[in-house]
């Protein structure tokens, strides 16, 4: 029989992959600024940290490489990097699951902030370093605070729109590891 859990943690997944799938979709149409015209935030990122921050067991890493990867091949970004990028971010909020749930929202939302900003720094240094061109640091800078915005939008709309709430401190799963 199969463990209410590991069900629920399954549809969850596949209800994150659908929603980025759905995102990616939403990137390819048509309808983005033109130059010179500010960036809009990465849902993906936000939705992806918002829940790796409430319920990690949900996104597990290698869904998250192989979705960034699909995606870097899909918008013709340099591949694996962003993918990278993202696991590594994701780690670092992982890492600090424990203690995240005692956090108020506010730090949490700085953490989020923090961990964007490295990524772009990280992303910059990468394509210096193979000499690719590289986004214009002002614009990336302000994605990553626009995405730094949205999160607790994201993070509101997963909580009460799609029940991706943060584990109990005492939740367990079928194998007895806490969540």
């Amino acid at each position: 029989m199969v463990d209410p859990a590991t069900t629920r943690a399954w549809a969850y997944r596949l209800v994150f992959t659908a929603l980025v799938l759905f995102l990616a979709f939403l990137q390819l149409l048509p309808l983005g600024p033109a130059s010179g015209q500010l960036p809009g935030p990465d849902l993906t990122l936000a939705l992806t940290f918002a829940w790796v921050v409430r319920r990690p067991s949900y996104v597990p890493v290698w869904l998250l490489a192989l979705l960034f990867l699909f995606l870097d091949l899909l918008l013709q970004r340099p591949p694996g990097l962003g993918a990278a990028l993202v696991v590594i971010g994701s780690e670092i909020l992982r890492s600090r699951n424990g203690t995240s749930r005692k956090i108020p929202f506010t730090v949490e939302w700085m953490l989020v902030g923090v961990v964007l900003l490295a990524l772009v720094g990280l992303n910059q240094i990468a394509l210096t370093i193979v000499v690719t061109d590289r986004p214009p640091l002002g614009l990336a800078l302000l994605r990553a605070l626009f995405t730094a915005g949205v999160y607790p939008l994201v993070v509101a709309l997963s909580h009460y729109g799609l029940g991706v709430t943060s584990a109990d401190p005492n939740e367990t799963d079928a194998l007895g590891n806490r969540l």
